[in-house]
C-alpha cells in the first residue's frame, strides 16, 4: 500500500490482511517459497509493530490431478501424501519463526464448505452454467489453452511442459462479464498491482478479451465436490476458484465470518507465475460474490542459482533450510530482501551472501556496535547518557530522522532494498560520527562529556536501527536491543522512531559479535563435469572477433506505430545516442502494442546496411528473445544511457 492510502489506512481502520499464496504440495518447499513468505512476514511484523491490527495468513494447496499424480507416483495414498507435504511446510515455517496468525489448507472442512458457498453463491447469480469443453489441458497449471494461444504446439506456453487434449462436461464461470469492471479497477487503482508495471501486462491480457472460464473437472476426483443442492456428484471444483478462495475462508466466509473486516484491507505477495490468476481470476470471483478487491497484489520475480534457472536434474535447487542452518536465518533473510529489487529476478550465490555478510553486517552494523560496546566499557564503565547528544550533534541527529521519516512508504511498496540502503545511510551516519569525532581523542583532551555525547549519538542510532530493523532481522535486532538495555515493541516505536525520543541514562551489556566473518562458502558447491567439445559441437562456433563486427548499443523508443499494411510489422523511431532518431521496422506487433513501447529501452544491432521491409527502410534490428511462439525484448534490467555499447 502506498504511503498516503497506509494513513489513510489507519486513519479510518486499523486491520491489515498479508497473504502469501498457498503452496502446491506437488514438492518440499525451495528458496523461492521462503523468499515469499519471508516477504510477507516482514510486512506483518512491520505492521505490527507500528501498532496495526494485522492477520497473516499461509498455508497449501492440496488438491488437483497434479496432487493425485504425485501421490500416485510415489505408492501413496493422496491424503496421506498432501499430510506430508503439508506438514513439511508448516514445520519449516515454525523452525524459520514466521508470526502466520493461521495457516490453512485446502483440505480443511471449513475451506471446503466456503468453497462450496461461495459456488453456489455464483451460481445463484447467474455467473455459473454448465457446458462442454474440449481443448488442451496441462496438468502442471491446471489451464486449458485455445489452439489460438499454442498455434500448432502442444506445448504449455506458462510452463513449457506437454499439453494434453481433454474434452469434458464443465461447468463455467462468466469471466467475459467482468472484464470491463477489471479494466476499470486497473485504472481507477495505481497501485492495485505492484510492482505498476506488472499492470500493464494485466491490461493488455484483458484487452484482448476474457473468454468464460472452466470452473470444474471430471477427469479425476482430488477436490471439491460440487454443492450438494446441484446433485452433480461426478464434477470437482477447479483447483485455482478452491485455492483462490482460502483467502476469504481464512477470515470466515460463509460461516462465522468474525475475521472478515480484516479484508477491507488486504495485500497478497505473489510470484510473477500466477499474477494471472490473482489479477484477472480472483476479481472477477470477488465481484461474483460481493465483496471488494484487494488493495494491493505484490508479485515478486523467481530466483535463479549462480545464473542458472533451478532445476533438480541439474541439482541446483536451494533448499532455504540448508542455507539457514549454514549462514543464519536472519542473515539469510536479509539477503534475500537486500540483494534484488522487488519485482525483478534474482540471483542466489553462496558469494553473494557472503558478501552482504561480510560487507553490509560485519563492517557496517556489526562494527557500530562492537565500537559503541567498546567505548562505553574503556570510558565510561558502561554507562552512557544521551543528555549532550543533541547540543553536540544536532545535524547527525537531523540527518537520521530524516532517512527515518521517509522509510514506511518502501515497506508498503515492497521496496525492501531501499527501505534497507537507506538504513545503512543511518548506519554510516553513526559510524562517520566516530571517525570525525575521535571520542579517544576527546578523552586525551580532557572532554568526557564530548565524548559522552558521541557514544551516546551512535548508541540512539543503533537503537532506532534496531526497532527499524527488526521486521527482517528479529533476532539480531532483539540482540542489540538487550545490548542496549531496551526492548523492542510498538510502545518504543512509538517512543523512539515517531516522537524521536533519545534513551534514557542506560547501561550497555556487552555482547558476542552478531556478525562473524564468513572466509569461503559453506555449503559444498556440486561441479557439474562437462564432457570435452567434439568437433560436431565445434561446428557453426564464432571467435570473439566474428562477434565484435557487431555493434550493439542501448536505444530509447521515442516513436511507435503500426504499419498498417502487415498483421506483424511496428515502425519505431529509436533513439541511440546519435542526436537523431534510427528508423527500425520491428516484426513484433502481435507481441507489443506502440503505446507499450514508447518510452521504454530496448538492444539494438545498429551497424547493420539499411533493408527495405515492405517498402519502408529499416537501420537496425531490435534484439529479441523466441520463446515457442512468443518473442521477447531483450532489455537493461534497468535505464541506461541512449548509445551504450552492449560487449
Amino acid at each position: 500500500m502506498s504511503q498516503d492510502s497506509h494513513c489513510d489506512t489507519k486513519k479510518t481502520c486499523k486491520k491489515v490482511y498479508i497473504t502469501t499464496p498457498i503452496y502446491y504440495v506437488n514438492d518440499i518447499a525451495h528458496i523461492g517459497h521462503a523468499y515469499t513468505t519471508i516477504l510477507a512476514d516482514t510486512v506483518a511484523r512491520y505492521s505490527n509493530l507500528i501498532g496495526l491490527d494485522t492477520f497473516f495468513l499461509t498455508g497449501t494447496d492440496e488438491h488437483g490431478q497434479k496432487i493425485e499424480e504425485a501421490a500416485a507416483l510415489r505408492g501413496k495414498d493422496t491424503q496421506s501424501y498432501a499430510d506430508e507435504i503439508s506438514g513439511k511446510f508448516s514445520t519449516l515455517w515454525d523452525d524459520f519463526d514466521i508470526t502466520n496468525n493461521k495457516f490453512i489448507r485446502t483440505t480443511d472442512e471449513d475451506h471446503i464448505l466456503s468453497v462450496q458457498k461461495a459456488f453456489s453463491k455464483m451460481y445463484d447469480n447467474g455467473d455459473i452454467y454448465k457446458g462442454s469443453y474440449k481443448g488442451n489441458y496441462c496438468v502442471s497449471c491446471e489451464t486449458f489453452f485455445t489452439d489460438t494461444q499454442l498455434g500448432d504446439d502442444v506445448y504449455c506456453p506458462e510452463c513449457g511442459k506437454e499439453t494434453k487434449v481433454v474434452e469434458e462436461e464443465s461447468y463455467f464461470f462468466k469471466l467475459s462479464k467482468y472484464e470491463k469492471q477489471i479494466l476499470a479497477w486497473y485504472e481507477e487503482k495505481e497501485d492495485c498491482i505492484l510492482p505498476r508495471n506488472k499492470k500493464q501486462e494485466m491490461i493488455s491480457f484483458v484487452k484482448q478479451g476474457l473468454n468464460d472460464l472452466s470452473i470444474t473437472r471430471t477427469s479425476f476426483s482430488w477436490g471439491v465436490k460440487l454443492p450438494e443442492s446441484l446433485n452433480d456428484d461426478k464434477h470437482v471444483i477447479y483447483v485455482w476458484l478452491d485455492a483462490l478462495m482460502n483467502y476469504l475462508s481464512a477470515l470466515g466466509f460463509g460461516a462465522d465470518e468474525k475475521d472478515m473486516a480484516y479484508w477491507e484491507n488486504s495485500v497478497h505477495i505473489i510470484g510473477k507465475d500466477i499474477l494471472k490468476f490473482h489479477a484477472i481470476y480472483w476479481p472477477a470471483f470477488l465481484l461474483s460474490l460481493g465483496y471488494p478487491l484487494p488493495k494491493h497484489i505484490a508479485t515478486h520475480g523467481w530466483w535463479t542459482r549462480n545464473g542458472e534457472k533451478m532445476s533438480k536434474s541439474k541439482g541446483n535447487v536451494v533448499n532455504p533450510r540448508d542455507v539457514a542452518d549454514a549462514y543464519g536465518l536472519d542473515n539469510f533473510r536479509y539477503f534475500l530482501l537486500r540483494e534484488v529489487p522487488f519485482g525483478q529476478d534474482g540471483d542466489f550465490s553462496q558469494k553473494a551472501l557472503i558478501g552482504r555478510i561480510n560487507g553490509d553486517l560485519s563492517n557496517g552494523l556489526g562494527n557500530l556496535l562492537n565500537r559503541v560496546i567498546g567505548m562505553s566499557q574503556k570510558y565510561f564503565n558502561f554507562e552512557i547518557s544521551s543528555c549532550n547528544a543533541v547540543k553536540y550533534h544536532k545535524d547527525e541527529l537531523k540527518r537520521s530522522y530524516d532517512i527515518i521519516d521517509n522509510l514506511e512508504q518502501y515497506v508498503y511498496n515492497m521496496q525492501f532494498g531501499r527501505y534497507l540502503e537507506d538504513i545503512w545511510k543511518v548506519i554510516n551516519i553513526a559510524n562517520n560520527a566516530i571517525t570525525e569525532h575521535e571520542p579517544w581523542t576527546k578523552m586525551k583532551e580532557n572532554k568526557p562529556e564530548e565524548a559522552m555525547a558521541t557514544v551516546a549519538l551512535c548508541a540512539n542510532i543503533l537503537a532506532r536501527v534496531a526497532i527499524l530493523l527488526s521486521p527482517v532481522m528479529p533476532k539480531v535486532s532483539a540482540g542489540i536491543a538487550q545490548a542496549l538495555n531496551f526492548e523492542i515493541s510498538p510502545q518504543t516505536y512509538i517512543k523512539h522512531i515517531k516522537n524521536e525520543t533519545l534513551l534514557d541514562t542506560f547501561n550497555i551489556k556487552p555482547t558476542e559479535p552478531l556478525f562473524p566473518k564468513v572466509e569461503d562458502i559453506l555449503i559444498p558447491e556440486k561441479v557439474k563435469e562437462e564432457a570435452p567439445l567434439s568437433k560436431e559441437d565445434l561446428a557453426g562456433l564464432i571467435t570473439i572477433d566474428d562477434f565484435f563486427k557487431s555493434t550493439i548499443a542501448i536505444g530509447t523508443v521515442k516513436e511507435a506505430k503500426a504499419v498498417e499494411s502487415s498483421e506483424k510489422l511496428l515502425l519505431l523511431q529509436v533513439d541511440i545516442g546519435e542526436n537523431k532518431s534510427r528508423q527500425i521496422v520491428a516484426g513484433i506487433r502481435k507481441f507489443y502494442s506502440p503505446e507499450d513501447l514508447v518510452n521504454t529501452q530496448v538492444c539494438v544491432v545498429s551497424n547493420l546496411k539499411p533493408a527495405k521491409i515492405m517498402g519502408i527502410e529499416s537501420n537496425g534490428m531490435i534484439l529479441c528473445a523466441k520463446q515457442r511462439k512468443k518473442l521477447i525484448l531483450i532489455r537493461p534490467d534497468k535505464e541506461t544511457r541512449a548509445g551504450s555499447k552492449i560487449g
